[in-house]
């Protein structure tokens, strides 16, 4: 395989060498190219042969002299280099097959791709990974690499993703590990499913991989309105939530006591379904799946303690009376609030309403912030008096920060609601410095 370059940066190794857009790239150091991993990574060598071929077919090599970390400043036609590789699963979970017809289409594509995984965190199942990608991770030792595994069953994984490679491709994780690929492991919990006893194998099984595997996270899964036609599952009540985090936590001060680290984590889901305090930051280690909902809320009332008392530190609560309303989902609403208790003591002049958005959209079984859509914020906010600002975590918004899921715009919400609407990340100061209106 080789890719086409689509363009040359100027000043560039590649336009002093005299590279030209439209040329495709055959290999570098007599090793063939097929996506931007390879590229990447033989990238970095200082002396590099590049094969290339022009639109009639003829070949020339380039010889480039750089340092090691320099850029060849090559411009393909996609970060890839490559189409994204979807999911060829039909997992009973997914969240993409509960969606409602007529969004837009990238809410419909499934990835499943390693390179995601490397690349951006993405967690991939190993059911379309090829022999030669499984060389190549272990050869680049390409890590850590996220995967979702859901269980140890082989037999129970492929009737929970409906792909009948599931299960062999469990073979993969040992292979992985004994190359020293970090891994974190992702289940998604089904209640009665791959939970109870069977999450219990999960997580002995898993423990196989050590001291490879980097982290382990129980994820509830998401159940929507829109499951016609799909297995029938149910959510998480407070007592069956309570029982996964008493094995996630029996099982992590097991694996503490004898490799030094925790490992296993129940998401923070699981924690406010089951009206438990949140552990403490400490609990979450590195927090190596923070991305998964694992510790961030910890991270959080961390980040906006410290901020408060730096600032009481500074005296930097003299504000001008502010009252703001935050918006947030039902799951995170009481921790919020919460939160800006501390913020409202600390600073006389500030108000805050915290408001749990009820996810009709969806459906109210769907209550993290995430999911949240601005059709539900406005029909639920309107005619309210939402005071100098609405204040909404930026999840609820695609990352380009500008459409909700059911495509209205930030502009749509606050033409709508009559009242400025600032994006919020996940992080003690930010939220300070925004209900401070700073």
């Amino acid at each position: 395989m080789a890719v086409r370059i689509t363009g040359v940066d100027p000043h560039s190794y590649g336009e002093k060498a005299g590279i030209q857009p439209g040329e495709t790239l055959v290999s570098m150091n007599g090793k063939e190219i097929y996506d931007v991993l390879d590229y990447r990574f033989y990238e970095t060598n200082c002396h590099l042969a590049l094969v290339l071929r022009n639109e009639k077919g003829k070949e020339r090599t380039v010889h480039l002299q750089k340092r090691q970390y320099d850029a060849i400043g090559l411009e393909f036609s996609s970060y890839l280099m490559d189409e994204k590789r979807s999911c060829r699963c039909k997992c009973i979970f997914c969240f993409v097959d509960q969606m409602p017809p007529g969004m837009r289409d990238t809410l419909y594509f499934k990835d499943d791709d390693s390179r995601l995984s490397f690349l951006f965190g993405n967690y991939i199942t190993l059911t379309n990974v090829s022999e030669r990608e499984v060389q190549r991770i272990i050869d680049m030792h390409i890590s850590p690499i996220n995967v979702s595994v859901h269980t140890t069953n082989p037999e129970l994984r492929v009737k929970m993703m409906k792909n009948r490679f599931a299960g062999k491709a469990l073979e993969i994780l040992p292979r992985l590990a004994a190359a020293g690929i970090h891994l974190n492991c992702q289940l998604v919990l089904c209640p009665g499913i791959n939970d109870g006893p069977e999450l219990l194998r999960s997580l002995t099984d898993l423990e196989k991989l050590m001291p490879s595997l980097q982290s382990v996270a129980a994820v509830p899964l998401g159940v929507t309105k829109y499951r016609e036609g799909l297995p029938e599952l149910t959510t998480y009540t407070k007592e069956t939530a309570a029982q996964v985090i008493d094995t996630m936590e029996d099982f992590g001060d097991r694996m503490e006591r004898e490799y030094g680290r925790r490992v296993v984590y129940a998401a923070d889901e699981f924690y406010l379904k089951a009206e438990r305090p949140m552990p403490p930051p400490e609990f979450y280690g590195e927090f190596d799946q923070l991305e998964n909902g694992v510790g961030t809320m910890a991270c959080l009332e961390e980040e906006f303690t410290f901020a408060l008392e730096d600032g009481q530190e500074e005296g930097v609560f003299a504000i001008e009376p502010r009252r703001v309303t935050v918006a947030t989902g039902m799951a995170a609403r009481d921790f919020i609030r919460k939160l800006l208790d501390e913020a409202e003591r600390s600073c006389h002049n500030l108000s805050c309403d915290v408001v749990g958005i009820v996810n009709d959209f969806f459906g109210d079984t769907i209550t993290v912030a995430g999911l949240v859509t601005g059709g539900d914020l406005i029909a639920q906010l309107e005619g309210r008096d939402l005071g100098d600002a609405l204040l909404i975590p930026e999840v609820m918004l695609r990352h380009e920060k500008d459409l909700f899921l059911d495509d209205v715009s930030i502009e749509e919400v606050e033409r709508r609601l009559g009242v400025p609407v600032k994006t919020v990340a996940n992080e003690g100061q930010s939220l300070l410095d925004a209900v401070l209106g700073r």
